[in-house]
């Protein structure tokens, strides 16, 4: 297999004032070698190295830097397996009892769920979403690997290394610590090949392509998939400044092609965008203060505490450790900027360029912020508030959309070096390597796991919960403390709970909230939890209690051993409801 002249790379690029050539697209497995598969196992590897602390016990290991978010996406893919199993549903009845969850305002991550239920129910849910951090990101290194040599032509060194950057860089493995619904990038690259096939001719096929992709993206993340239309959209415009007689020719067609794909892709979310935003449960308004999560300016130029080349004092530059998306450090931004201006011919990567340019700009937020202090400078985002659904965005994870921004113009620069004659190839890779070695990341930090209860290991909860029923777990999972919500998970969500982590409309007039509002039964138990004393109780609050599980419509009351202060937790619940409780295995309940 042999790599673009020099002839062929600079029509493609544009270096003349004619339209570039269209880059032939061979089937993709014609052009894979065995260079290739050796990029696509050494991503296998990397993701399983950066995950090892999670095996060969997922079970017993945890994300020790973000187990409350673990412990959630436990619990969707948990239920996944319900809808896998024929329980369709977007509202779901076994959290948050009896008004439920909405899954769609929530990241939910269906279609991962779906997908890896068998693994779920044969396995466990721990292995599944250890299986799946890995796998985000090798899947979308190797992704980005097969579009590189798919759409660009790049030989297998070229891909290698900007798909390396675009599974592996800062902010993936930072995301990484919890967040699936924000690694699980690799529809991204089908959804780019897709729009520049589209942009090339084949309008139909790849509009009808693009749409099911968007409505697959939608069930796995959707703010990934808003990221990517904001870029596609920046870098397109920008493209069509540079090439305005090109983008006159193409306009028709193209934007044909985008309306099949938002006919096609609105009828089939229709219902689904429906119940999100108007639905039972279904939130709207902003969540989280745009101005306290943006991307500080000095996190660009620093390395992440996550990579070999950066120390635990970055840090301080955002808001915790799922979140260093902008640490990109300072040679692979002079990378950035002097491939971009070597290529500066080449007006696929000048668009590129300034579209992640401008993301980049938005993850500044409404007010700059230099080394945690606030700047008397307004940043480009208050353009965007006041946008529905735009201003509810986190503005520090723009910076994401810098990645593969920085992938694409990585794979020119090393794709153009390499036809150059002398020293050249050699120059341009070893800069390369040389400002991604500094990124490499550290095996992701894991900790112990508490043990289930035998009550619910051994499935003795069944004694005291029917199928489809409540349990009320003492204390109740809250967004600070959702722990109990692993039992749940570990049951597949055969049974439901009041209250838990997750977004509802219960903020102020309804905005979106974390988690509910408290019951009777619920503060008595988490004041008892801190104190180890048995609070005072009255006829008042024994009927309150009564009340609070009737509301539930809860089968059981349930006191495990293993919980903080258990014996002064079951004395406050035998003095409210007036019985004591039945043990079973490492835990007491009561029935209802």
């Amino acid at each position: 297999m042999t790599s673009p002249t020099p002839t062929e790379m600079d029509r493609a690029a544009g270096d003349s004032g004619d339209p570039p050539a269209p880059l032939r697209t061979p089937r993709w497995w014609s052009r894979l070698d065995a260079f290739d598969l050796g990029f696509c196992v050494f991503y296998l590897f990397l993701a399983g190295w950066l995950t090892s602390g999670l095996w060969p016990d997922p079970a017993a290991r945890v994300m020790a830097l973000n187990p409350a978010d673990q412990t959630l996406y436990e619990w969707f893919l948990a239920y996944d397996t319900r809808i896998a199993t024929g329980d369709v549903t977007l509202i779901t009845d076994r959290l948050n009892v009896p008004d439920g969850v909405n899954l769609l305002a929530n990241t939910s991550v269906i279609l991962l769920g779906v997908l890896l239920t068998p693994v779920t129910l044969a396995f466990g849910v721990p292995v599944t979403f250890a299986l799946l951090v890995a796998l985000n990101l090798a899947g979308t290194a190797i992704a980005w690997h097969v579009l590189f040599r798919r759409v660009l032509h790049a030989p297998p060194l070229a891909a290698g290394l900007g798909a390396l950057f675009a599974g592996f860089a800062p902010g993936m493995v930072s995301q990484s610590v919890s967040h699936l619904h924000m690694t699980a990038q690799w529809l991204v690259p089908v959804m780019v090949w897709l729009v520049v096939r589209m942009y090339r001719g084949k309008v139909v096929t790849s509009a009808l392509g693009l749409a099911a992709t968007v409505v697959a993206q939608v069930f796995i993340g959707e703010e990934v998939l808003f990221l990517t239309a904001c870029t596609l959209f920046l870098v397109t415009v920008f493209y069509a400044a540079l090439r305005p007689r090109e983008a006159t020719e193409v306009a028709g067609r193209f934007l044909g092609g985008l309306a099949i794909t938002a006919v096609v892709a609105g009828a089939l979310l229709a219902y689904p965008l429906w119940v999100q935003f108007a639905g039972p449960q279904g939130v709207s308004g902003v969540l989280f203060a745009p101005g306290f999560f943006v991307a500080d300016l000095a996190s660009f130029t620093a390395f992440s505490p996550l990579s070999v080349g950066g120390g635990p004092e970055a840090a301080d530059l955002t808001t915790g450790p799922s979140e260093y998306n902008a640490f990109f450090g300072w040679p692979m931004l002079l990378l950035f900027a002097g491939l971009t201006a070597w290529l500066w011919r080449d007006r696929a990567v000048l668009a590129v360029a300034w579209g992640g340019l401008a993301m980049g700009l938005l993850s500044l937020g409404p007010s700059l912020v230099l080394n945690r202090e606030k700047l008397d400078i307004t940043g480009p985002f208050t353009l965007l508030e006041g946008l529905p659904v735009v201003d509810a965005a986190l503005p520090m994870r723009f910076a994401l959309a810098l990645i593969p921004v920085i992938a694409v113009v990585i794979v020119r620069g090393v794709q153009h070096g390499l036809t150059r004659p002398g020293l050249t190839p050699f120059v341009v890779t070893a800069l390369v390597v040389a400002a991604i070695l500094p990124l490499t990341p550290r095996p992701l930090d894991t900790g112990d796991r508490p043990p289930l209860p035998l009550f619910i290991a051994d499935g003795h909860w069944r004694e005291c919960v029917p199928k489809g029923g409540v349990m009320v777990p003492l204390p109740l999972p809250t967004p600070q403390d959702p722990w109990p919500m692993r039992w749940a998970a570990a049951a597949n969500a055969e049974f439901g709970m009041p209250e838990g982590f997750f977004i509802g409309p219960y903020g102020a007039d309804g905005n979106p909230a974390m988690g509910t509002y408290r019951r009777t039964l619920s503060v008595l138990a988490t004041e008892t939890l801190q104190t180890g004393q048995t609070p005072a109780i009255d006829d008042q609050k024994r009927t309150d209690v009564r009340l609070d599980l009737e509301y539930w419509g809860a089968s059981c009351v349930v006191v495990a051993d293993s919980t903080p202060n258990a014996p002064a937790l079951r004395t406050t619940v035998e003095t409210l409801l007036g019985v004591p409780g039945t043990r079973s295995a490492d835990a007491v309940y009561w029935r209802t």
